[in-house]
């Protein structure tokens, strides 16, 4: 697998309540492709992720993301695509830079990013504990993911 730019993982890039997984995802993907943001953002990462959620257009904060903010919010173009009925075919579109929707049966409840990807093997950021883990295609469609307690694929926002 590819290696990934050098941040430091773990605690420094932790969201910075339980609502913010997706912003947290904007802004480390945003880090990854601008150097000079990353400068800038890195030293206030937990009140950057809390901007960046606050530039979120009609939606409750309490209710975290919805994937079109993700996919505005995102450097570059991104579509989101459903996966909930077919986890493997989300997994298989899921690139570099590709934010994924996980949760519940019933639920979506986080989100995570792709750092690295690698045939069905993909290296994700999980803003949660602010972490990379490593996560395969089997998991995603037999709904055994276990990013931070969620195991089932609900949508890919995906790069055009």
């Amino acid at each position: 697998m590819p290696e990934v730019p050098t941040l430091p993982w773990g605690p420094a890039l932790r969201q910075p309540d339980r609502f913010t997984c997706g912003p947290a995802c904007v802004v480390v993907a945003r880090m990854l492709d601008d150097p000079a943001y990353a400068a800038r953002a890195l030293p206030r990462f937990g009140p950057e992720v809390l901007e960046t959620h606050r530039q979120v257009t009609a939606w409750p904060r309490l209710l975290g993301t919805p994937p079109w903010e993700v996919a505005r919010l995102l450097p570059g173009r991104h579509r989101v695509v459903p996966a909930r009925h077919d986890p493997g075919a989300g997994w298989d579109g899921a690139s570099v830079g590709s934010a994924l929707f996980v949760g519940s049966a019933t639920l979506p409840r986080h989100v995570v990013l792709v750092l690295a990807a690698d045939g069905d093997d993909r290296e994700l950021y999980d803003p949660a504990h602010g972490g990379r883990v490593r996560r395969t295609r089997a998991q995603a469609a037999g709904h055994t993911l276990g990013l931070s307690g969620w195991d089932h694929l609900w949508a890919v926002v995906a790069p055009r």
